[in-house]
């Protein structure tokens, strides 16, 4: 499969001619043009850097074949297109084209105790890469690829360290990195990469950059 990494927590998978993609928020300003190739796109939770609320909207107005798949507590955003919209869970499984995805958890990470937690699920795609949006849930699945978030307003360095060990992938890409400056991303790759406390090889790759995985 190909992985498309755009900016922030966004990123798009490429098999046999279907793509989908995660989480095009609003701090992708080409957001309208990614979710244009994508036969479906799937939403972790409803934070605007997720979710570009007007973009997608008129995506799904425009295409009353694409479908969205995001947690029952974003249906309201998307009240004109219910058609379109699935609520999904964890233990959910979906199928889009050749591409097998499983959900899991349920909440999204606490940022601090006076602001209300959400919904947030992640995706691991084909059995093998996942997308925890914001949360440090660990699936109970083994995991080859994990797309690890490295900044935010709900995480450190540490906590993001013992995440990593807990799923134990073979490999990291970093994602939730629009935060961070250019010494931002390598103090995150130098503590959270193999040489640092997760032993893990972390791959930062640049918006609009794919990888083959």
């Amino acid at each position: 499969m190909k992985l498309t990494k755009h900016e922030h927590a966004c990123v798009v998978f490429e098999k046999d001619g279907v793509s989908f993609v995660i989480d095009p928020g609003a701090f992708s300003p080409n957001a309208a043009d990614i979710i244009s190739g994508a036969d479906a796109i799937l939403l972790t939770h409803e934070h605007f850097d997720h979710v570009n609320e007007g973009a997608i909207n008129a995506a799904l107005a425009a295409r009353p074949e694409l479908g969205l798949f995001a947690p029952a507590e974003l249906a309201g955003m998307f009240g004109a297109h219910q058609d379109q919209f699935t609520a999904v869970a964890a233990g959910d499984e979906l199928t889009i084209g050749g591409f097998t995805i499983s959900v899991h958890g349920t909440t999204h990470a606490i940022i601090h105790p006076d602001i209300p937690t959400v919904a947030n699920v992640g995706f691991l795609i084909d059995g093998s890469v996942y997308h925890p949006g914001d949360a440090y849930f660990v699936p109970e699945a083994n995991v080859d690829i994990l797309l690890l978030p490295t900044s935010g307003p709900w995480m450190k360095l540490g906590e993001t360290a013992d995440y990593a060990r807990a799923v134990r992938p073979e490999q990291m890409i970093s994602i939730h990195d629009l935060l961070l400056s250019e010494a931002g991303q390598m103090v995150a790759g130098q503590f959270l990469g193999e040489q640092g406390l997760t032993g893990i090889p972390l791959t930062q790759v640049a918006p609009g950059e794919s990888l083959t995985l």
